[in-house]
């Protein structure tokens, strides 16, 4: 098979668009055009679907991509034999909870930038998860293990929970440290229930059961914030207030355990921008093990 060809066609379907795809390759797109659609032709299959928007996979397209990897990879191989370029490349897009994507991950990505800068990297950190069994994303830091896909799964770390105040209302600080929130006329802030986006986040309970949250957010950050400016108390992550002057954590001895998971795709495992990643999502949960468990 045509290692050019399938560049071209493994490009578009990192990039999602002639365009960027053609950039991406230092080529004009009708140049990229071309050499997917004489690889469909080749192949007799309609490798995309072509939508105002840009290239989407089609089923054909999707089997593909694990086999182009591979021989990029070998590629990339032959070129570190010969002493050529070994700079990793590509797009990296690792879909992640909005709380861990934007408060950890996020201030902490400049290293691994600067490490590898020809890297394109999509940060997905949203309420909700993209799918790696089904190629939406590279990877995925979930609140529990897929039990079904092709996937490669393992924890990433545990994390606690647990119930902050204001830190300028000292008289809720003393309410609820002594008095069940549901008597204790204090607000309770927490996630819409019908739209929770996982089960894991059906906390409330823990603290008190039937406990039911007044002030209802589909964002953990608008929480923290909501908490923080004197709306009431909640459940946050440990590592989320950690080190924030408007928080308080009360009930310091009620925690609630969590877990993250990682996850990726079988077939795109072995590729080394895969990897680098990994090892330095591990190495900066590692060094920082104590906002996520303190103690």
């Amino acid at each position: 098979m045509d290692w050019d060809k399938l560049q071209y066609f493994l490009t578009v379907a990192q990039q999602g668009t002639l365009a960027r795809a053609g950039a991406a390759l230092q080529v004009d797109a009708t140049t990229v055009s071309r050499q997917v659609s004489a690889l469909e032709a080749a192949l007799q299959q309609t490798l995309f679907e072509r939508a105002p928007g840009g290239f989407n996979l089609t089923a054909a397209g999707r089997a593909l991509v694990p086999h182009a990897e591979a021989m990029a990879a070998a590629a990339a191989r032959i070129r570190s034999a010969e002493g050529g370029n070994t700079a990793l490349s590509g797009q990296l897009r690792v879909s992640v909870s909005e709380g861990f994507g934007n408060s950890f991950i996020a201030p902490r990505l400049a290293g691994f930038v600067a490490a590898h800068p020809e890297l394109e990297i999509d940060l997905v950190a949203s309420s909700g998860f993209l799918n790696p069994s089904r190629r939406e994303a590279d990877m995925a830091v979930l609140l529990a293990r897929p039990r079904k896909g092709p996937l490669i799964t393992r924890k990433l770390s545990d994390y606690s929970l647990g119930l902050y105040a204001p830190a300028h209302r000292p008289d809720w600080q003393e309410a609820v440290a002594t008095t069940p929130l549901s008597r204790a006329g204090v607000p309770v802030i927490g996630y819409v229930p019908d739209i929770l986006y996982a089960p894991e986040l059906d906390y409330l309970g823990e603290i008190e059961p039937g406990l039911r949250a007044g002030v209802r957010s589909s964002s953990i950050l608008a929480q923290r914030r909501m908490i923080a400016g004197g709306a009431g108390v909640g459940v946050l992550p440990c590592f989320l207030a950690a080190g924030d002057p408007a928080l308080v954590r009360v009930r310091p001895d009620q925690v609630i355990a969590r877990a993250f998971w990682l996850a990726l795709h079988r077939d795109v495992a072995p590729q080394p921008r895969i990897r680098a990643f990994i090892d330095w999502l591990d190495s900066e949960v590692r060094e920082s093990r104590g906002l996520f468990v303190p103690t």
